[in-house]
């Protein structure tokens, strides 16, 4: 008699029992299929991003004037702000221009995708799908290396990319493979992991304080009434941290592909 009285407590206090938010809360189900193919929330995310972007930059020039109006003015100053503090800055003013489109879509994108994590009834960053942060970097990766190949030829571009300037030969058999990895192979890991991880994690301690401050409220009782709202306060906090991070990711994976195709077409490693 006492020990199943014990055995139902215990499996009371184990439905009870808190359980901290994982990778599962990442794993979303189809909204609807297309055959096979299970279309999902984050990848609904991305063809609305983009069709936000082309919206806007659309709208903003389509009645371009001398003196501009409020949503030629954002367009322009949007534009301008890739445009000069990242492509021209960066790769220089001679080759800059032609990577200016390319640059300037890429930085909204992301941002887009990744204030969708902010907004109401969306809630959800694209880019905390690992898969998506790959396959941006793998495009960043074509670029960069396409436009080195195409100025110094594939083995003229390796050998730039792999043999460091003013070392002696003896340290090349030590010093080429490590430049080789770092720089062609490592460098888009890297890049999809740095948006990968700060999405992910952001999205992660967000619920957390959500879900931890509704538990303490239901659950815990007497410092749990004071807990839990302080829970709440802390994730509007981050909620307001999580948007400088959402600006400076776009922004850093923009930076670093223009860094990476000025280094591609840099005549000198």
């Amino acid at each position: 008699m006492i020990t199943a009285a014990s055995t139902t407590t215990a499996a009371a206090a184990a439905e009870e029992s808190f359980h901290a938010p994982g990778p599962s809360i990442f794993d979303l189900p189809p909204v609807f299929e297309i055959g096979s193919l299970g279309v999902t929330k984050p990848m609904l995310q991305l063809v609305l991003a983009a069709g936000l972007v082309f919206t806007f930059f659309y709208v903003a020039s389509r009645s371009r004037s001398l003196v501009p109006g409020r949503l030629q003015y954002a367009g322009e100053s949007a534009y301008g702000f890739v445009r000069n503090s990242v492509a021209r800055d960066i790769i220089g003013s001679r080759d800059f221009q032609k990577f200016v489109p390319y640059l300037v879509a890429l930085f909204f994108f992301i941002l887009v995708n990744n204030l969708f994590a902010s907004i109401p009834f969306i809630q959800f960053p694209t880019f905390s799908r690992a898969g998506m942060a790959y396959a941006l970097a793998g495009l960043s990766w074509l670029i960069y290396n396409g436009v080195g190949m195409a100025k110094h030829g594939v083995l003229g571009y390796l050998k730039l990319q792999s043999v460091p300037s003013g070392v002696s030969p003896a340290m090349y058999p030590l010093l080429v493979p490590l430049e080789f990895f770092s720089n062609i192979l490592v460098r888009p890991v890297t890049l999809a992991l740095r948006l990968f991880c700060n999405m992910f994690a952001g999205h992660i301690l967000l619920v957390l304080f959500a879900t931890g401050g509704l538990y303490l409220i239901e659950h815990v009782g007497g410092v749990g009434y004071i807990a839990g709202p302080l829970a709440w306060v802390l994730a509007i906090l981050v909620s307001f941290l999580e948007i400088l991070v959402q600006f400076l990711q776009a922004y850093v994976f923009v930076l670093l592909n223009a860094m990476y195709i000025q280094g591609a077409l840099a005549d000198e490693h």
